[in-house]
């Protein structure tokens, strides 16, 4: 006993004293079966289209997205999710080329099932937004506004025409009323019930959605705010939740994800399905920006986010740094 008796009686700091301790006590750990990689590929481009606003990430060419699909399934990622660019000559009001057999999303799909079978899980961005000349996420009615019930009929049209070209999982990320319980049935009833739904339970009208805007080629005007979520509002991401669950979701997702830990948190202390989070575009290059300026370490900044995001509650994370992460773990 010291001069100053007992005191400290408790050390925490004993189990930070070595990285081989920290490693051994650590309470939360990043694996590549954690990572889903977001991918681009851009119809008619015969190479990568590299996105201004995401550093080191493109749009891909077929051939560059099945060489990606192959480095990710290498690096054990878990899975990919699929975004198409049509041309602009395809765009339509009723986003015609998102339910076309040979829209270019469904040509990627059969192209990766081809490249790498089941040994990644191919997942389908399932919104019209892509392929809409007005850039909403629905058709629109005659003033304007985005057609709930009409938009739902759309889905289940992609949703089947996504799964017949060979996917795993769709991802409905158009915030419509009653989605999930439309494409659920709709898969159900084309004979595709092995088909899973990871349901964009809570994605905010956020801010940092801009790059992505970009990623995609994105004609929007105005915002989406009306079937988007208020970033104010919790209990409203828990009233989706429920009604996510019972319309069929097989797994539910928080989008974006740094700025709504809180909710991402709130989701899985509640559920007993997997739960996803999208670190989305603008997280991604706020860090990018941070680090090619030399502020922040880009390494360690990208793991310290992407464990936040676990600790948070996520079993599945959608990260752009998908592959880079997991080989380096």
């Amino acid at each position: 006993m010291t001069k100053y008796g007992s005191f400290p009686g408790a050390r925490p700091r004993r189990l930070r004293t070595t990285p081989a301790m920290r490693r051994m006590v650590a309470e939360h750990r990043l694996h590549p079966a954690d990572l889903i990689l977001p991918a681009f590929v851009r119809e008619g481009t015969a190479e990568p289209v590299p996105i201004s606003a995401m550093p080191g990430v493109v749009q891909h060419t077929r051939d560059t997205l099945r060489k990606a699909a192959v480095e990710a399934v290498d690096a054990g990622v878990a899975g990919i999710m699929l975004f198409g660019v049509p041309e602009d000559g395809k765009k339509d009001g009723a986003g015609t080329a998102g339910t076309d057999p040979d829209g270019i999303l469904q040509v990627a799909i059969r192209d990766v099932k081809a490249e790498v079978g089941d040994d990644l899980v191919i997942m389908s961005d399932l919104c019209l937004d892509e392929y809409t000349d007005h850039g909403h996420c629905g058709v629109l009615d005659a003033e304007g506004r985005v057609d709930n019930d009409a938009t739902l009929e759309r889905y289940a049209e992609m949703a089947q025409v996504q799964a017949d070209a060979g996917v795993h999982v769709v991802g409905p990320s158009g915030m419509m009323d009653g989605q999930v319980g439309v494409i659920r049935d709709a898969l159900d009833q084309t004979g595709h019930e092995d088909v899973s739904v990871l349901a964009y339970t809570a994605k905010y009208s956020s801010a940092f959605y801009g790059p992505f805007r970009e990623a995609v080629g994105s004609s929007l005007q105005g915002d989406r705010k009306t079937y988007q979520q208020d970033p104010a509002n919790l209990r409203e991401s828990m009233r989706e939740l429920a009604l996510d669950l019972e319309e069929g979701a097989d797994m539910v997702m928080v989008k974006p994800a740094l700025p709504y830990l809180d909710v991402l948190a709130k989701v899985a202390d509640t559920v007993d399905v997997p739960v996803a989070a999208y670190q989305i575009s603008g997280e991604y290059a706020m860090i990018e920006a941070a680090a090619e300026k030399g502020w922040i370490d880009r390494d360690k900044a990208i793991l310290e986010a992407l464990t936040g995001i676990k600790r948070a509650g996520a079993d599945m994370i959608l990260t752009y740094w998908a592959t880079e992460v997991a080989r380096g773990l």
